[in-house]
């Protein structure tokens, strides 16, 4: 299969490809999350091939574990409104964000501001949807007054912040390192260890992804450039499983017996060990690394990879999530029934956090080379080389 990608596409397109990809992802993986391919097999008579409705029809109000929320019909969930707040935060700022913009700007977004919740088809506050793990971000900096660079301390640890640091990576284009660094302090309000640090590699994985001529690979190799610890053997030990695999049927089951040793939920998703979700140097969250996975596999293809994720089941809305804000930013196109209709069924906008978060990121472009330009030229005056300018 060869990859559909447009590695000469401009940063508007890839922005665009990131965020739809991602919100379009995660509608796609909600409705089979937390099932495992067998069961994902058994309940749609083969796999799923694009959006589809909730795992127990029209019972999806009261049937148990998930009522009350409308997950399928092109929902997206928790991962997407995370993601467009985050956005609405550089929005406000327009310059690069740490831990403290969190509690004074993404904080305040989640528990204040009414907007439309599409998995409870109705307007509350995005605090009313968000998992426990989001609710934690209320609870230690609003209520606890935590130092926002440490908030995160004491929280699970999950895939509960990297599902949303898409936007980190976009407005740190070309600049995995920058934007891996952005990140962990963004991510020292909502997490810890490896939760942290997937939240830094997978921002970073996305900055690769925007650069021109970037592939899976170069995506990949990024990301172990910067990964620490549990995560980064975790990435490796996933990628080179998933290199060996061409489509990802073949893949389903090799990748999540890679991932086995690093993570830490167990054989059953909807009933953790007593050990999961613990701080550790030795473990890693699962998504990331099987979103890179899926990604190789895909050779960097949109729908490939998306429908890799989702067919993985677990947490596969956040895979699907991250391996659709990928293959975007790489250029491969967001197909474009998947995001018309994924649109209309949650009534939001899929394009204008990209239109925004493109301004805001030639914004801060513009604010880092006056930074730098003034850095040099006080260089300079310290007897340092000439500035280039």
């Amino acid at each position: 299969m060869q990859p559909k990608t447009h590695q000469n596409a401009p940063l508007d397109e890839r922005i665009a490809g990131a965020l739809v990809g991602a919100a379009v992802g995660d509608a796609l993986g909600g409705p089979v999350e937390g099932y495992s391919p067998e069961q994902i097999l058994e309940r749609h008579g083969g796999r799923v091939h694009g959006i589809v409705g909730p795992w127990h029809g029209d019972d999806w109000r009261t049937a148990r574990p998930l009522a009350p929320y409308h997950k399928g019909d092109g929902h997206v969930t928790d991962d997407t409104l995370m993601t467009h707040a985050l956005v609405r935060v550089y929005a406000r700022v327009r310059d690069h964000l740490d831990a403290y913009a969190i509690a004074d700007h993404l904080v305040p977004d989640l528990m204040t501001e009414p907007r439309w919740i599409p998995e409870l088809e109705s307007e509350a506050l995005p605090l009313q949807r968000i998992f426990l793990a989001e609710k934690w971000l209320v609870t230690r900096i609003h209520y606890g007054h935590a130092d926002p660079r440490e908030a995160g301390t004491g929280n699970i640890v999950n895939c509960g912040a990297a599902m949303y640091m898409a936007p980190v990576g976009l407005v740190n284009a070309a600049d995995p390192r920058a934007a891996y660094a952005e990140a962990l302090d963004v991510a020292g309000a909502h997490q810890s260890s490896y939760g942290r640090e997937a939240a830094g590699v997978l921002a970073a994985a996305v900055a690769a992804a925007c650069t021109p001529g970037a592939t899976p690979d170069s995506v990949v190799s990024a990301c172990l450039a910067l990964a620490k610890d549990g995560t980064r053997a975790a990435i490796e030990r996933v990628c080179e499983e998933a290199a060996r695999h061409t489509d990802f049927e073949s893949a389903l089951r090799p990748l999540r017996e890679a991932v086995t040793p690093y993570d830490t939920v167990g054989p059953d998703y909807r009933a953790p060990s007593l050990g999961a979700r613990r701080p550790s140097r030795l473990h890693a969250i699962e998504e990331l690394p099987v979103a890179l996975g899926m990604l190789l596999v895909a050779r960097g293809d949109y729908r490939h990879a998306v429908l890799g994720a989702v067919n993985y089941g677990r947490d596969c809305d956040s895979i699907a999530t991250m391996a659709g804000a990928l293959a975007g930013a790489l250029g491969s196109p967001v197909p474009e029934d998947w995001a018309k209709t994924v649109a209309e069924a949650s009534r939001l906008d899929l394009w204008e956090p990209a239109a925004t978060l493109t301004a805001v990121t030639r914004e801060i472009f513009d604010r880092d080379v006056a930074r730098r330009r003034a850095h040099e030229r006080a260089f300079a005056a310290l007897g340092g080389p000439e500035c280039s300018d």
